[in-house]
């Protein structure tokens, strides 16, 4: 990665763009699991992603979709994961 202030594993790395990404998981659980606050993500989503993807995904979490801020979030969302979501293993949702 591009930041040396930021040591993460090649693992601990493809797991915070994956947990970016997905609409339902928020920042504070980004911090709470890998200790980066939304500054340190977005940096390390600039860092990691080409330009266009940067770009695209930071117009989804601005807009209205994206539930990434606890504050913003539908109270009836207590999780982080999906429900249909039964585990997963190297960062792939296991065979149903």
């Amino acid at each position: 990665m591009k930041n040396e202030n930021i040591d993460l594993t090649e693992r601990e790395l493809d797991r915070v763009i994956e947990m970016a990404w997905e609409d339902r998981t928020p920042f504070e659980a980004i911090e709470y699991q890998f200790g980066l606050p939304e500054k340190e993500v977005i940096r390390v989503m600039r860092n990691a992603l080409k330009a266009s993807s940067f770009k695209r995904w930071r117009k989804r979490v601005n807009s209205g979709v994206s539930q990434k801020h606890l504050k913003k979030r539908n109270p009836e969302i207590s999780r982080f994961k999906c429900s249909r979501q039964k585990a997963i293993s190297g960062n792939r949702i296991s065979k149903r």
